[in-house]
């Protein structure tokens, strides 16, 4: 039974999304190592645990609050697996006072961090804190909710991309930067195409619910157009920084990922009227945001590589490594399925 609750509630976190959260998270501090050479293992622990208590709860939160306003009612059951909420609420596993009750409860735990680290290192933590807990819990609670008003890609573009570096960036080195700013933005503009082709299957549901978020406003179409530029625009991104001289050359590496972005962009084209068949467009967003960031933070390591610093370069990337755990296991699962559905000629190549 314990078990079994646990399972219920790690479906609830959504793990699987927290990399927007810890990935700017760990460049921002690998970024300080690499051009300052400060790194404290102390306070980026901090960071990674407030990082995730927070996307946690802004997972939560969206799902209490979606419930509430029947958005979740709404739901068909060609039902994608990587968009809408859990499905706990609607579906009576977990009751919406005790899931408030929690998210609460992650959210105290992160803002005392938060507070901790401002006292500590600096007031620009503090008013990264406010800036962040305004951003995730009034995403879609009231009276605001700006996801609501198709304000919240825009706002989660700056908040999960600079503004989660520059805050990593700031515990170690006390300082703000260009480069950890250009650094993490690639991860802000990814984030926002992720927000968008997520939308794109939810779309009747969210206007029935009055979730006027960008592609419930305009239509599914401008969302496969806000996708496409946004994400062409992160790697446009990572080449104007890298000019610039605030991403390192061998940043380019995580030009790699063009083929995983370009295989999901044909995806979208083709079934974005279908919502049951966009899910491998949905699951290669998810892979192209992570694997991007994986590259970019293993040309940081490259370059900021020294022998008399090996354990604070290497702590950063063995953090990395246990929290994608659970995201590798979700994508070899989810290969091995769609690989097992092809040979009994289930699904379509595409």
């Amino acid at each position: 039974m314990q078990v079994e609750t646990w399972r219920i509630w790690w479906k609830a976190f959504r793990f699987h999304f927290t990399s927007a959260s810890f990935m700017p998270g760990i460049l921002g501090s690998m970024i300080a190592w690499t051009t300052d050479g400060k790194f404290y293992p102390e306070y980026f622990l901090l960071v990674m645990l407030g990082l995730l208590l927070n996307h946690m709860a802004l997972n939560m939160t969206d799902d209490y609050y979606d419930f509430r306003h029947l958005v979740d009612v709404f739901a068909t059951d060609e039902r994608n697996p990587y968009t809408g909420g859990s499905g706990l609420l609607s579906s009576g596993l977990i009751q919406p006072r005790r899931m408030r009750n929690v998210f609460i409860n992650f959210y105290l735990v992160a803002i005392g961090i938060g507070v901790f680290l401002g006292i500590t290192r600096g007031p620009f933590i503090l008013l990264l804190l406010v800036i962040g807990f305004f951003c995730a819990y009034f995403y879609t609670a009231p009276p605001i909710r700006f996801g609501y008003r198709g304000l919240g890609e825009v706002a989660q573009l700056l908040c999960f991309g600079p503004g989660i570096g520059l805050g990593a960036y700031y515990v170690q080195t006390q300082r703000i930067s260009w480069e950890a700013f250009w650094g993490t933005l690639p991860f802000g503009i990814m984030l926002f195409s992720m927000i968008t082709i997520n939308e794109i299957p939810d779309y009747e549901e969210d206007r029935k619910g009055g979730k006027l978020n960008l592609v419930a406003r305009f239509g599914r179409e401008t969302g496969v157009g806000l996708f496409i530029l946004s994400l062409f625009s992160a790697y446009g991104a990572i080449l104007v920084g890298v000019i610039l001289g605030k991403i390192p050359l061998l940043g380019l590496i995580s030009l790699l990922t063009l083929p995983i972005a370009y295989k999901t962009i044909s995806i979208l084209r083709a079934f974005y009227q279908e919502p049951g068949k966009m899910a491998p467009a949905n699951f290669g967003m998810i892979c192209t945001h992570n694997f991007t960031a994986i590259l970019l933070i293993l040309a940081y390591l490259i370059e900021g590589f020294k022998s008399d610093a090996l354990t604070a370069s290497l702590f950063p990337v063995m953090v990395l490594i246990v929290l994608y755990i659970p995201l590798a296991r979700l994508i070899g699962r989810t290969i091995f399925l769609k690989r097992k559905k092809e040979a009994q000629g289930l699904v379509i190549r595409t």
